[in-house]
């Protein structure tokens, strides 16, 4: 059991801390956080390593009972509008337990179902569990992040897929469109070494995917299938056993939104188990770095915070390389999501590929918005961007390639520190992309 300190003691500033519940069942949705819902700081024995890099949650984000009955305040069913260049708007519902089995909060599922005016449908069943997670003696539990375990199994087609062609120096109007029909599952495992919350992170994995291929519905594109016939018929009914190691260097005080701090590292996604009998890999190296700068529109922490709002400059690079043999599909590509976000998904495409990005993520809204006690948006803010890469037939050839750009903003809620919903509106020279998406981009 970690013991821990009281409340740092409040005052006119700080506002009061509401202490426990004196009614046993009684559940206050305010219990070890302030009245406008800032969380203290609590302070963890000195036997604890890296104290910043666990998460805190009070006793008021934590409730017992069934699904129903913890209902908006640790289980949701809500509908979900989002938009993706590549598959058009799309609606459906997730369905999620951010305490699932009643285990306070260690534990985490999802359901997602969506379908988009592209005639995307996507369904998805996730489980999480970390691996390192105590009570503490005054309420609330803290947990360590970069610890756990993960698995997925989904199924999803997409009649709007689109791909240009190989290299950097691909037009516009070559864009052809395919149908992509895919069904998969995953297992990984995430540990930090040797201690929980130490430096070093290794993770490893395994995935089987299933891709049928059929004719584009994009209008007036032509088919992949007519273009790159080659590709698509060597990427038809292809099974992919794949095989996940990633080993980094992280400093960073969280995973899901660092404030401060860098990592580094290395990847390898091999496919050593697939129709045909081929075999390949990706594989690659990265950086990110993270630096708290002076806020523009808040005056930071008020007293001692578990989440203090901090505005950061955020900056990612990686390169990618592949060797043996990968459907098209799976080779490094830009656009979309988290790269080049002017340009739509998969816009560049070939076997090696570089990226950086920066953008500055500073809080607008810094107390957010409160609906009811337990209903809130910790914070709102924005996030300038610009991303630049390129793609090549190999890594000797990306000095040489055409490098793209894009810029844009993105808006930014976050509803506590490990979950933030992101929109970015990417801009480049072949118009406008905009993205809806769970968690940061880098």
């Amino acid at each position: 059991m970690i013991a821990v300190s009281k409340p740092i003691p409040t005052s006119a500033q700080t506002g009061s801390v509401n202490q426990a519940s004196t009614t046993h069942n009684e559940h206050d949705p305010l219990e070890g956080m302030c009245d406008d819902g800032r969380i203290p700081k609590v302070k963890l024995p000195d036997y604890i390593r890296n104290p910043e890099r666990w998460r805190y949650i009070p006793e008021g984000r934590l409730i017992e009972g069934n699904f129903v009955e913890r209902f908006l305040v640790s289980s949701y069913a809500l509908p979900v509008i989002f938009f993706e260049g590549d598959v058009g708007f799309g609606g459906g519902v997730s369905i999620t337990d951010i305490d699932f089995r009643s285990q306070r909060r260690r534990e985490f599922t999802g359901i997602f179902l969506s379908y988009t005016t592209e005639e995307q449908q996507r369904y998805a069943l996730t489980w999480k569990r970390f691996l390192y997670h105590q009570d503490l003696e005054e309420g609330g539990v803290v947990q360590e992040e970069r610890s756990y375990v993960r698995t997925k199994v989904g199924y999803s087609k997409t009649l709007t897929r689109r791909f240009f062609g190989l290299g950097a120096d691909t037009r516009e109007s070559d864009e052809t469109s395919y149908t992509d029909e895919v069904g998969g599952a995953n297992l990984s495992l995430n540990l930090s070494l040797p201690h929980p919350g130490d430096n070093v992170v290794f993770d490893v994995g395994i995935a089987f995917d299933h891709h049928n291929l059929s004719e584009g519905k994009v209008n007036d594109v032509p088919s992949t299938d007519e273009e790159f016939p080659g590709l698509v018929m060597s990427g038809d009914k292809h099974d992919l056993g794949w095989i996940r190691v990633g080993l980094r260097y992280d400093t960073r005080d969280s995973q899901a939104s660092p404030y401060r701090g860098w990592t580094v590292g290395a990847t390898l996604d091999a496919a050593p188990l697939q129709s045909q009998n081929d075999t390949g890999a990706r594989y690659g190296a990265f950086a990110k770095v993270n630096i708290p700068v002076s806020a523009i529109f808040h005056g930071g922490a008020v007293g001692h915070e578990e989440n203090p709002p901090t505005d950061v400059i955020a900056a990612s690079a990686f390169l990618t390389d592949t060797t043996g043999d990968l459907p098209f599909y799976e080779l490094p590509t830009l656009g979309g999501n988290n790269t080049l976000r002017g340009f739509i998904a998969g816009r560049w495409t070939d076997r090696s590929a570089w990226h950086a990005a920066v953008e500055h993520r500073l809080w607008i809204v810094p107390r957010g918005i409160r609906f009811t006690d337990a209903i809130r948006i910790e914070r709102v803010g924005a996030a300038p961007f610009i991303d630049v890469g390129s793609v090549a037939k190999d890594v000797s050839s990306l000095s040489s390639a055409e490098v793209h750009a894009s810029l844009g903003v993105g808006l930014r809620l976050m509803l506590e520190r490990q979950a933030v919903f992101r929109s970015d509106f990417g801009f480049s020279d072949e118009g406008f992309n905009y993205v809806l998406k769970f968690g940061m981009p880098f």
